[in-house]
């Protein structure tokens, strides 16, 4: 329903990876090499999804994750997918480059907000988003790690003459998806960033701007102690993303960090990157009593999710997934992806003969290399 109603260049926005999307298509080939030991003979009639993550209860282990930019998929999309979280009472994350901002998405949708950052050059920016974070009643930090430089997402040439100017090709594909095209584009032209607009000069606030900005700040140059220091200044929960080594993720623990988020950016920025879902198990043991590990990467059925859950995650960050949502109905679409999940993930329950989600572990979860044809890919990315 997504690809109906979405414009070719924006469908790529959405669903493409870096490079040869080996990444991304990694992501979601390590779930086959998963496979269910289920139990039998177990009651689980009173079966039950809800979850304790940073110390509060969750409706179900899920957390919609930080995206960038998703007023690109339906008007004021972050105030619906936040108002999508609240009702199946999960947190919602709201990025630095959201196109709405923080305080309308606190205003408008209220629930679970968690903030995620880039720590920026200016560290005068860094503490003035902190300060709105602090003031907007935000539960959580969350730190986004692996984009110090930002991948080589090869798709954008197909469809920009220059950037952020569509190629001819590209706007005459606009003009057959009229329910976007009216939805979205018009009267007001493509949104901006929110969270970014108070520090643009007030000409200078369309999306190209901003674009040019978040680039121009982009810190190859931090390290860890930038996140210690981080870690004196906010005493809310703090959440690490782009985590993927053993050793980060014990550093992690050292500083007293209180989650952590296994993520290879959706296979957005390293190409032939390894899959969160295939270093979870070393990572849990590694760290799993001294702080919550979550994770991204690939998640589409609620069968990728309980399989994450019986190897230790705690929660399982969603990207794509509520933005197909998103982009086919507004808040009600998110809702429904999420509904979808839930269903899927009580019933895979229920066929496990696991009563709770507290209950699994990797028992239930065997690993098998499953083979996979030579010359034949698995097809993941598919609006080209």
């Amino acid at each position: 329903m997504a690809r109906r109603r979405l414009p070719g260049f924006v469908n790529e926005y959405l669903e493409g990876g870096s490079e040869d999307e080996q990444t991304l298509r990694g992501n979601r080939e390590a779930f086959g090499d998963l496979r269910f030991i289920p139990r039998v003979l177990v009651d689980v009639a009173n079966r039950s999804m809800a979850s304790t993550l940073l110390g509060k209860p969750c409706g179900m282990p899920l957390v919609i994750g930080p995206t960038g930019f998703n007023g690109l998929l339906w008007r004021e999309g972050d105030i619906a997918l936040a108002r999508a979280a609240r009702e199946r009472e999960i947190p919602f994350t709201v990025s630095i480059v959201a196109s709405d901002s923080l305080e309308a998405i606190a205003k408008h949708a209220g629930g679970r907000l968690w903030m995620m950052l880039l720590m920026l050059r200016d560290t005068a920016v860094v503490e003035r988003l902190i300060a709105r974070a602090d003031a907007a009643g935000c539960e959580a930090l969350v730190i986004t790690l692996d984009a110090s430089v930002y991948g080589n997402r090869t798709w954008d040439s197909r469809n920009f003459a220059r950037p952020l100017v569509l190629s001819l090709r590209a706007k005459l594909d606009v003009l057959v998806h009229l329910r976007w095209l009216f939805g979205v584009l018009l009267p007001r032209g493509l949104p901006g960033f929110g969270n970014l607009a108070e520090f643009l000069p007030d000409d200078q606030r369309s999306p190209l701007d901003g674009s040019r900005y978040i680039t121009s700040q982009s810190n190859a140059g931090l390290t860890w102690e930038a996140i210690r220091a981080l870690r004196e200044r906010w005493k809310r929960k703090l959440v690490l993303k782009g985590i993927m080594a053993v050793a980060d993720a014990e550093e992690a623990a050292r500083i007293g960090v209180d989650g952590i988020v296994l993520s290879n950016h959706g296979g957005r920025q390293l190409d032939s990157e390894v899959a969160p879902i295939q270093v979870l198990e070393d990572v849990v043991a590694a760290v799993g009593q001294r702080l919550e590990v979550m994770i991204d990467g690939g998640f589409r059925r609620g069968t990728d999710v309980v399989k994450a859950l019986a190897l230790g995650a705690r929660a399982v960050l969603l990207g794509r997934t509520p933005l197909y949502g998103l982009a086919a109905g507004g808040q009600a679409g998110a809702a429904r992806a999420l509904t979808i999940l839930r269903d899927e993930i009580d019933r895979t329950l229920a066929l496990l003969g696991c009563p709770s989600i507290g209950e699994l572990s990797p028992q239930y979860v065997g690993h098998y290399e499953v083979p996979r044809r030579r010359g034949v890919e698995l097809k993941v990315h598919t609006s080209r």
